[in-house]
């Protein structure tokens, strides 16, 4: 069954290293024997090898010149490599105390691994101490990941006579020039491209399993459904530990328990997948409107409204007919209230309307109307648009996967050469933007053409440079995502970290030749002739549903001053100052600030606790002496506590002072 993966030719190789030093081998070598010539401390530390850009196991062979890079555990490469092999071990593990247990896929992924078994009794978490165990010994045995290469048709046969049916399909559907690749550790094997370390005992102790959840086979609800067993690994316990206390201090901070806590929203089951704002959080709503329809504004933006439905003929010709047709809401464009039209509702419809799931076609339509010239170019068009995509049940996650949401979104419409000009423009806006927010840690992706896309190869070529060459001319660092483009475009992602370590990837800007060609928008151009113009597809927030919980999170409820959905409550300590309370609140209305009442027959203390749990950025304390003075007793949340009594400072101001300190502080960054 299994053949030797070797060529005969015996030539001279030349290895280039990082650094542009060469080492000369007279024949094919491997990672280890570059290793070893580099150095004994090198060989030993090593782990893989980076050919040429592709991570290669550490015995595979060099046949060619090439660029190597010897990776070692500290290198970022290691990190897939342990998850990877980690896998591997959870899957012998598993296999070796459940008997029966097929094994599917087990892909490394962000922050660990997982794997999918097929089992008649799906695993628990209660399973999970003895996997471990098991995993454990597995690494001390140490054993050699070895590859192999076997014939396609007796690997298919092989799997098939051990009860392994999800991985004779997995070949059977694998091109018939597919290498077939099989890696042993041990006696346990499993079908896998590689790479992998040199031994199990290279995983080492850092992991653990995290959760259990249900997937259907390869995604389709019409398959058998798998266990997913999730996990984590890490280079070593300090790097395990400083996740897991992130993973403690993120559950503290998930927006959807705060969101209830502070009543800003909810969800039911009646309405899956959209939201119900409360009075508190539709005002962070109305403030991250406002903020970002200025900026709009400042940056030469007009903003308009397009149809929540519009005819299936939009989103045919524009190509997300064929691509998104199955997350997206749809009605026959038929009027069932009449004799005819109840026959044709029972019947397949010809014709739909379409919930819009994002708003490009419709801004395209406005375009169209009259003739546009060159000089009219660029045309920023924004809007705040509510877009319905269905998303999978199991997909839905608060605010963050939604079905109904509402984008910052906004097209500009422009020539080629005023790419550079508007990327710029859009970069800037975007960083002043999240600066704003409290976020300056950003990385930038490009995200190249995907497999699946619209237009030709030449359309993409001039898409991808004409973004890259926008973003090295403002001198920003890059790294590329291939093939994770938009179907009609390149785009540029924005990463931000928050406090705790997290990325988010809210705003993008995605170049796109395709789409106004496909929907006939034209300009007259300076020679006269009708041309396409370029669409740049472009959000800040993205969506305000996933960007407010972002902020929900990055903050844990506890809101800069400007953004807080209460920015100050006026709390009373006897009855005494309920009239100079009331006052208080109505003047601070009137100045633009929110501010609440709090006049219950309660204890000062209790109140300051609720309300702070609440996480009401100032408690505005009042009583008599403040009634008779017009003072106000400040009280902030998170501020000093005085180090002999443990209780919370205080600031004392008169009313008029107080009410313009708040003012000036609760200002909307400009």
């Amino acid at each position: 069954m299994k053949t030797a993966a070797k060529d005969d030719a015996a030539k001279p190789v030349t290895i280039t290293l990082p650094d542009g030093k060469t080492l000369s081998f007279a024949r094919p070598v491997t990672g280890l024997a570059v290793a070893e010539k580099i150095g004994p401390g090198l060989a030993k530390a090593a782990l893989a090898v980076k050919m040429d850009g592709e991570l290669i196991d550490l015995m595979r062979e060099i046949k060619k010149d090439s660029t190597v890079a010897i990776v070692t555990r500290k290198d970022p490469d290691a990190l897939e490599l342990i998850r990877h092999d980690a896998a591997h071990v959870m899957a012998e593990a598993v296999q070796e105390l459940f008997p029966g247990t097929q094994v599917t896929i087990g892909p490394s992924i962000e922050n660990g691994f997982y794997y999918d078994f097929a089992r008649e009794q799906p695993f628990t978490t209660e399973d999970f101490e003895k996997i471990e165990k098991k995993m454990r010994e597995i690494i001390a045995r140490n054993e050699p990941f070895t590859r192999e290469v076997w014939n396609r048709n007796e690997a298919i046969r092989h799997f098939k006579e051990i009860g392994e049916d999800y991985k004779a399909e997995i070949i059977s559907d694998l091109p018939e020039t597919e290498e077939i690749s099989v890696y042993r550790q041990g006696k346990w094997y499993d079908l896998c491209r590689g790479p992998h370390l040199p031994s199990t005992g290279h995983v080492g102790s850092a992991f653990k399993l995290m959760k259990v959840a249900g997937a259907y086979w390869r995604g389709s609800s019409d398959n058998a459904m798998l266990t997913r067993i999730y996990a984590t690994a890490w280079r070593d316990q300090k790097e395990l530990d400083a996740y897991l206390r992130m993973l403690e201090e993120a559950e503290k901070r998930d927006h959807r328990k705060l969101g209830r806590e502070m009543d800003l929203f909810h969800l039911q089951e009646e309405a899956q997948g959209s939201v119900f704002w409360h009075d508190k959080g539709f005002r962070i709503w109305k403030v991250m409107e406002k903020y970002i329809r200025a900026a709009q504004e400042k940056f030469g933006y007009i903003e308009v409204k397009t149809p929540q439905l519009m005819h299936s003929k939009f989103w045919e010709a524009s190509g997300h007919w064929s691509k998104y047709r199955e997350n997206m809401f749809v009605v026959p464009d038929v009027v069932p209230n009449t004799e005819e039209g109840a026959k044709l509702f029972k019947e397949e419809p010809k014709e739909f309307l379409a919930l819009k799931p994002m708003n490009c076609p419709g801004h395209i339509q406005i375009f169209k109307q009259g003739i546009k010239s060159y000089r009219d170019l660029p045309i920023r068009m924004a809007e705040f648009g509510c877009c319905h995509r269905n998303e999978a049940h199991g997909a839905l996650h608060g605010l963050m996967r939604v079905r109904q949401m509402t984008q910052d979104d906004a097209h500009i419409f422009c020539r080629e050469d005023q790419i550079l000009d508007e990327t710029t423009r859009f970069i800037d806006m975007f960083v002043q933007t999240y600066k704003d927010y409290g976020f300056e840690d950003v990385s930038l992706k490009i995200a190249t053409r995907p497999a699946l896309r619209a237009g030709t190869d030449a359309t993409w070529d001039k898409a991808e440079k004409a973004l890259i060459n926008a973003v090295e001319s403002l001198q920003r660092a890059y790294t590329l995502a291939p093939g994770d483009g938009a179907f009609y475009g390149p785009k540029l992602e924005f990463h931000v970290r928050d406090a705790i370590g997290r990325s988010w990837q809210c705003a993008t800007l995605q170049v796109d030749f395709v789409l106004p060609e496909r929907l006939d928008a034209t300009y007259i151009g300076e020679d006269g002739q009708k041309h396409f113009p370029v669409m740049l597809h472009r959000a800040v927030y993205g969506s305000f549903e996933r960007f407010l919980g972002m902020l929900i999170e990055a903050y844990a409820g506890k809101f800069p001053l400007w953004l807080a959905p209460v920015q100050t409550v006026v709390a009373t300590i006897t009855n005494d100052a309920d009239d100079y309370a009331q006052e208080v609140v109505s003047d601070l209305k009137k100045a633009g600030i929110r501010a609440e009442l709090d006049i219950r027959n309660e204890k000062i203390n209790y109140k300051i606790r609720e309300h702070s749990l609440a996480k009401t950025p100032e408690i505005w304390v009042v009583g008599k002496r403040e009634a008779e003075e017009r003072t106000v007793a400040i009280r902030r949340l998170g501020g000093v506590s005085d180090a002999n009594t443990n209780v919370d400072k205080q600031e004392i101001l008169a009313l008029d002072a107080a009410i313009n300190k708040i003012i000036t502080e609760s200002a909307p960054p400009a």
